[in-house]
């Protein structure tokens, strides 16, 4: 159990009275930060780039493990919603060519500095978009262990944070004490948001230089989401031990849902080839809106803005969750510069979720100071590699510098096609049907127009900004590959389960074996279009 202070934290956090004052102090913030952008206090001379990396740990047999806080001493390496999580992030640095090989320097630098502090302890590191080998005590058990204490729940398995427990309460008080995952062939509940935990992302940034421009950028990375998620699917598989085939559970969202447009399944899976079929390319999307919207939707595609204020407006209108106030956080009446004077604002953009996220001013990025405007690219599993990794960054940032650079006319695409582009391919991944508009301003679904326009102009921007041509091709040449051979780690993992399936494995053994040899392959650093099955 936490000690009082973080529980008492916690109480402080839902008072009517905490709310109030938070609210006061957001509304006096964005008037400061809105006049800050209006006179021009947030351009910058350059892009820059950067990046958040999460990953698990696992034990020598292969089973989820939480990270020892010898690990998390490294302060390039922090903990994150479960004690299982690890965010390894990339410092800044300006969008070249110097700036790129810096990146992916640091991230395989990073990488392998977490993996050998966990090998000291006989653990193992994964970069993977959701874990599926439960610990000893098993998923439900790991997931649903929670304490209560005046009044206050405590989910043993977080990280001892008042900031998670005050979220976790919040969701929790709004959707009348536990939460709902449905999704093919699992319907369970849970007494804490710490199913959310069940995933890992890659999250790229993007700085843009002028904040005048700042919605244009935003326009286009806006209708990129579907066709790079579709690149990118890697979480087609929950825990094996949450599946329970043959009955009611776990259908689905039947029928079509009127604010995605995405089909969803009329019956529950009954066989594991069912399942195996049935579920989405990606679950960490819908795992994580399930975790989080419960009664409204705090987690979802993200609306254009018209001007740079309206990210501010934006985020004012976005419901509060788990206020706190300055002078309650160690330290946090010593924060200096900007970051000081919208202290309470950039907290309530912590749980501003989006899947792609607008951050004006907070943390300081390379060569421009704290008066910054960036995008975060928010919806990429954690790849396999750290090629796949540095190959997605370089694609995100190229594909909305060239988009722009030209004048592209992708932004004229209906936002609604946009949206059900993003939710078919979390469904379907590479066999989504995609939304585009071409260079011409024709409407097309063609994924070879598509794929062609979406790799032509990231290399574009990338030459935009400096690379050559012998830069470009190995950045981006692991995710060219995917779409040229069809494959992307998702497939990869269902082309496995079904393997083992159709050698007599039960699911659980073909969902355990499937993800021990992508833990091997993936520690090998092969690309996953080179990887075979067993």
């Amino acid at each position: 159990m936490p000690d009082p202070g973080p529980v008492d934290l916690v109480r402080r956090s839902l008072a009517p009275e905490t709310r109030e004052e938070f609210e006061r102090r957001v509304e006096e913030q964005a008037a400061t930060l809105r006049e800050a952008l209006t006179s021009g206090a947030f351009e910058n001379e350059a892009y820059t780039v950067g990046l958040e990396l999460e990953a698990y740990a696992v034990d020598g047999e292969g089973r989820l493990a939480r990270v020892p806080e010898a690990v998390l001493a490294d302060p390039a390496c922090n903990g994150e919603l479960g004690l299982h999580n690890l965010e390894l992030n990339t410092p800044p640095n300006r969008f070249d060519a110097d700036g790129l090989a810096a990146q992916a320097d640091r991230i395989a630098e990073r990488v392998a500095g977490a993996r050998a502090a966990l090998a000291e302890e006989g653990l193992e590191l994964v970069l993977d978009g959701m874990w599926t080998v439960p610990p000893p005590e098993g998923t439900d058990a790991y997931l649903s262990a929670v304490d209560v204490e005046d009044g206050v729940t405590v989910a043993r398995n977080m990280r001892a944070s008042p900031r998670y427990c005050a979220i976790d309460n919040d969701v929790l008080a709004r959707a009348g004490g536990s939460v709902d995952l449905d999704l093919p062939g699992v319907r369970r509940s849970f007494p804490s948001i710490l199913v959310e935990s069940l995933t890992s992302s890659i999250q790229p940034h993007l700085q843009v230089p002028d904040s005048g421009a700042f919605p244009d950028h935003y326009a286009v990375a806006v209708r990129t989401l579907g066709p790079v998620l579709a690149l990118a699917t890697n979480s087609p598989f929950l825990p094996a031990d949450l599946y329970d085939l043959g009955g009611e559970r776990g259908a689905g969202p039947a029928g079509t849902d009127e604010r995605t447009g995405v089909t969803g399944l009329d019956a529950a899976p009954t066989t594991p080839e069912e399942l195996v079929d049935a579920t989405y390319h990606e679950l960490r999307v819908p795992v994580f809106e399930q975790a989080i919207n419960t009664g409204d939707r705090k987690v979802r595609f993200p609306e254009d803005v018209e001007s740079v204020t309206d990210v501010v407006g934006r985020l004012l209108e976005d419901r509060t969750c788990a206020p706190f106030l300055k002078e309650w956080v160690k330290g946090g009446d010593a924060v200096e510069g900007y970051a000081d004077r919208i202290w309470e604002l950039d907290h309530k953009r912590g749980t501003y979720w989006r899947w792609l996220r607008a951050v004006v001013g907070g943390e300081a990025l390379a060569g421009a100071g704290e008066e910054s405007v960036r995008i975060e690219y928010r919806p990429l599993p954690t790849q396999p590699t750290v090629a796949a990794t540095v190959g997605l960054q370089a694609l995100v940032s190229g594909l909305v510098r060239g988009l722009v650079a030209a004048d592209h006319p992708l932004a004229s695409l209906e936002w609604a096609a946009a949206r059900r582009s993003f939710y078919r391919a979390v469904e379907d991944g590479l066999d989504a049907d995609l939304a585009w508009v071409d260079a011409d301003g024709e409407r097309t679904d063609d994924p070879d127009v598509v794929y062609g326009e979406l790799f032509a102009y990231a290399r574009r921007g990338l030459r935009e900004q400096g690379l050559s041509e012998p830069d470009v091709d190995d950045l981006l040449a692991p995710i060219e590959a995917r779409r040229e051979r069809g494959t992307t780690p998702s497939r990869w993992k269902k082309r496995a389960v079904r393997e083992r399936l159709a050698e007599g494995a039960d699911l659980r053994s073909a969902i355990g074996g499937m993800q021990r040899e992508y833990v091997e392959r993936s520690r090998a650093g092969e690309p996953v279009v080179d990887w075979e099955t067993r």
